[in-house]
């Protein structure tokens, strides 16, 4: 399934989109946007695969907006304007729609983004093989973590920092926090802040709303999450 958004200023391009999305089983609507403004706040929030662009927009152009993204989703420019089709590919877009499309086009176009998506994770982004340990894509190699050896997740935008025990510099990923959330053990991993998750052994303290862990890394309890967290520290508690 790939995660979709859409941005247009204009309702009825948006609309025609959402339509079309709604005709391919293996796209998911995640949102509508008429800005790139609005587009970005999606990407801090929700994971997106793949981008349905308009390019004349006000403010910031769909072009400009996608230049400006560290780790883009997969993208597929929507306009009018021919001319823009040489510089989409500069960008790595996956196709290039002229308006007015059909959905014949729409469909093929989907159909080149869900073939790239399936070859890149062909070697899944995140595979627990039997010893623990996981792997990660990161850049242009694949990194193999032992999940004994996790202290904490970070999430930063569309990517994680995942912080690791000896080792000086995270690992930067892009995945979303609950996707890894729920491929590693919940006996062992606990999320305490929307955009913190830790290791549970590597607990060394908890104060003030606060928990200490190993090498000294101090994280914040998020409200949602302590009552969660509450109970879990109430399930181990020995003492008066």
């Amino acid at each position: 399934m790939l995660r979709c958004i859409a941005i247009d200023d204009e309702p009825l391009a948006l609309r025609q989109v959402e339509s079309y999305m709604s005709k391919i089983p293996y796209l998911e609507k995640v949102a509508l946007c008429r800005s790139a403004a609005e587009a970005e706040k999606v990407l801090g929030s929700e994971q997106v695969d793949l981008m349905f662009v308009d390019i004349n927009m006000p403010d910031l152009t769909g072009m400009d907006f996608v230049k400006s993204l560290v780790s883009p989703p997969m993208v597929i420019f929507t306009t009018a304007y021919s001319e823009y089709a040489v510089e989409g590919f500069k960008v790595d877009a996956i196709d290039y729609l002229l308006k007015p499309f059909s959905f014949e086009e729409f469909q093929k176009a989907a159909a080149k983004a869900k073939k790239l998506y399936d070859q890149t994770n062909a070697v899944s982004a995140i595979s627990a093989p039997v010893d623990d340990a996981l792997f990660f894509k990161t850049d242009y190699k694949v990194v193999r973590v032992p999940m004994n050896k996790m202290v904490f997740v970070e999430g930063m935008s569309e990517y994680l920092k995942i912080h690791i025990e000896g080792e000086k510099d995270p690992v930067v990923v892009l995945l979303s926090m609950k996707k890894l959330q729920d491929r590693l053990p919940s006996e062992k991993f606990m999320r305490i802040h929307k955009s913190y998750m830790i290791a549970l052994d590597k607990i060394r303290e908890v104060t003030k709303g606060r928990v200490v862990l190993t090498g000294g890394f101090t994280i914040p309890i998020g409200d949602m999450y302590k009552d969660e967290f509450n109970s879990y520290l109430d399930s181990k508690f020995l003492g008066r």
